[in-house]
C-alpha cells in the first residue's frame, strides 16, 4: 500500500494547484481511491477509503456506487440545484453535524448524489458508513437477537456520517421505530444522516407508522436537515433510450 500512500501525498501537494488542475487532480484522486478494492468489487463489498486525516486508516464506507461529485450531471431535467449541491460537497453540514434528505422518484440519481456525497466527505476525512434500509434494519434485528445491538449502535453513533439509501415505502415494525430514534437521537449534535427516499418527507409519518415517534423522528431529523428534491423521469431510461437511438442510427449509418 505504500504506493496508495505516495499518490495520497501527491493528491495532497496538488491542492495547491490551479483550479482546473485541482479539478482534474481531484477527479483523478477520487478514482485512485475507489480502486482500491478492486472495482469488480465496488457493488459486492463496497469500497475501502483512505482517512485524509490518518493517511494509515482505512474507512470502510461499503459506498453502493462508484460516484464521485465530480462527475454529477446537472444537464438532466430532474430539479438538481447547482448551488445547493456544490455547498452539500463542501461538507460545513457535516461539520455542523446536520442531515440531508434526498427525496424523488425511482430512477433520478438519488443513490447516487448519496454515494458520491458520502465519498466526498470520506476524502474530507470523515467516517462514513453506507447502508441500504432494508439491509439496515436486518442488521439491527440480527444484533439484536444475538445480544450485539448495544455494540451496533455505539458503532454507529461513532460514525460521522451515516447514509440510509431508499427508506420506504413498506412502513416501520415496533421495533424498527424504536431503532431510527435512537439512531437519531445518539446524533443530536455529533454525526449527519444522509436519507435517501421514494417516499416525499409529507407522508413520512405514514412510514413510520405511530404518530408520537413520528413526529419525534422528524423533529430530529427533517428540522435539522438541508432537502433535495428531485423530480422528472428515471434516467436509466432515459440513457437507454439514449442507447437505442445511437445503436438506430449506427445502423441506417452502416
Amino acid at each position: 500500500m505504500l504506493w496508495l500512500a505516495r499518490e495520497h501525498a501527491d493528491g495532497l501537494r496538488r491542492c495547491a494547484a490551479p483550479d482546473r488542475q485541482r479539478q482534474s487532480a481531484s477527479r483523478h484522486h477520487a478514482r485512485l481511491l475507489l480502486r482500491t478494492d478492486g472495482e469488480p468489487h465496488l457493488r459486492r463489498h463496497g469500497v475501502a477509503l483512505r482517512h485524509r486525516g490518518d493517511p494509515g486508516a482505512t474507512v470502510q464506507a461499503r459506498l453502493r456506487q462508484n460516484a464521485v461529485v465530480e462527475d454529477t450531471d446537472f444537464r438532466a431535467p430532474r430539479g438538481l440545484d447547482r448551488a445547493l449541491f456544490h455547498k452539500l460537497a463542501g461538507c460545513d453540514w457535516i461539520r455542523q453535524s446536520q442531515h440531508l434528505v434526498i427525496s424523488g422518484p425511482t430512477g433520478v440519481g438519488k443513490s447516487w448524489l448519496a454515494c458520491a456525497l458520502g465519498h466526498k466527505a470520506c476524502r474530507e476525512g470523515f467516517s462514513v458508513l453506507y447502508r441500504r434500509a432494508s439491509r439496515l434494519f436486518a442488521e439491527l434485528a440480527t444484533a439484536r437477537g444475538e445480544g450485539r445491538l448495544p455494540r451496533m449502535l455505539a458503532t454507529l453513533e461513532r460514525t460521522k456520517l451515516l447514509i440510509i439509501d431508499d427508506w420506504g415505502p413498506e412502513p416501520l415494525t415496533a421495533e424498527q421505530r424504536r431503532d431510527l430514534l435512537e439512531i437519531a437521537d445518539d446524533r443530536y449534535e455529533k454525526g449527519s444522516l444522509l436519507v435517501t427516499s421514494q417516499v416525499p418527507v409529507s407522508r413520512w409519518h405514514e412510514l413510520v407508522g405511530d404518530p408520537t415517534i413520528g413526529d419525534a423522528l422528524l423533529d430530529r431529523i427533517v428540522h435539522r436537515a438541508h432537502r433535495i428534491e428531485l423530480k422528472g423521469p428515471s434516467l436509466r431510461e432515459r440513457q437507454a433510450v439514449g442507447a437505442s437511438v445511437e445503436r438506430d442510427s449506427a445502423a441506417v449509418a452502416g
